[in-house]
């Protein structure tokens, strides 16, 4: 998620924590980073996120951010553990990188990855230090004046790693959010007009006309769209987004279109649904100035 202005999660997250172990297979743990300026707070967990107390905790409680990247993890590579759990988190150019991945990439163990050591044994995580490194080496005096700069080589580089696998992704640092589609993912720009939304995945609905001013933008990213009355924009693969403010600023190309085989999806049992909630809940947008 991405905004223009201090936005809470609960409502995407909401249905987003149903996929994890509910309504999708994706059981192997979550996480969740929220931007404060060039800091992250990240919450962490390896049990499924749909029987999560934690993020039962996170969807009643509003904490406001510009932007956020959640993920529901289904292990490829790697146990589950901590460790193991996406989004992960390093510093650079002294403001913090927030990685989630999709997909797997093969011969991770080759990559160089300069400063940057991982903590856990997953490709994705390899795959983010070898990132951060070759943006490191491409700009040792920090980020480009010209922000285009450091998107193209983001791209650029994304599109070598693609060559190994699939690499959907997710990666912002505050000021910019990135989201790479390999095989799938899409994304909402919700603005004036406001309406109402569904989840796809709860009968849960939201009326944002009763919380937002005609000033609010909202950008969200998902693999599959998360509602299901909005017109949500299909990404196309080695497409890479560039959000700024809940805004798409950039397009770019990023590495080739790669045909990939049909990998058969790992069911996990399906826990019991939560108690019935209200369908219509609060989420706070706007109230706060951006900066």
């Amino acid at each position: 998620m991405d905004c223009n202005t201090p936005t809470d999660l609960v409502f995407s997250f909401t249905g987003f924590a149903c996929r994890g172990g509910r309504t999708g297979p994706h059981a192997d743990g979550w996480g969740v980073a929220f931007f404060e300026g060039p800091a992250a707070r990240l919450f962490l967990e390896t049990r499924a996120c749909a029987a999560s107390p934690l993020a039962s905790f996170l969807r009643s409680h509003s904490i406001k951010t510009y932007q956020a990247v959640a993920h529901i993890r289904q292990k490829t590579r790697g146990k589950v553990k901590l460790a193991n759990t996406h989004p992960f988190q390093r510093e650079l150019w002294g403001q913090h990188w927030v990685f989630a991945h999709n997909g797997t990439l093969r011969d991770a163990h080759t990559l160089s990855l300069g400063r940057f050591t991982p903590i856990g044994d997953t490709d994705s995580e390899r795959a983010f230090c070898h990132l951060l490194e070759r943006l490191r080496v491409r700009f040792p005096e920090g980020p480009p004046r010209r922000a285009r700069d450091l998107w193209e080589h983001i791209a650029e580089v994304a599109g070598e790693l693609a060559e190994r696998g699939t690499f959907n992704f997710i990666l912002g640092n505050g000021r910019h959010l990135f989201a790479r589609c390999d095989t799938r993912l899409s994304y909402l720009v919700r603005e004036a007009p406001f309406g109402t939304a569904t989840l796809a995945d709860e009968e849960i609905s939201v009326d944002f006309r009763q919380f937002t001013t005609p000033r609010d933008r909202v950008a969200v990213i998902a693999t599959a769209p998360l509602t299901r009355d909005e017109v949500w924009t299909l990404g196309k693969p080695a497409e890479m987004w560039v959000f700024r403010r809940g805004r798409r600023v950039a397009t770019l190309t990023s590495g080739r279109p790669i045909a990939r085989p049909k990998v058969r999806v790992r069911r996990a049992p399906m826990s019991k649904a939560p108690a019935a909630r209200p369908s219509i809940i609060p989420v706070g947008l706007a109230a706060d100035a951006a900066e």
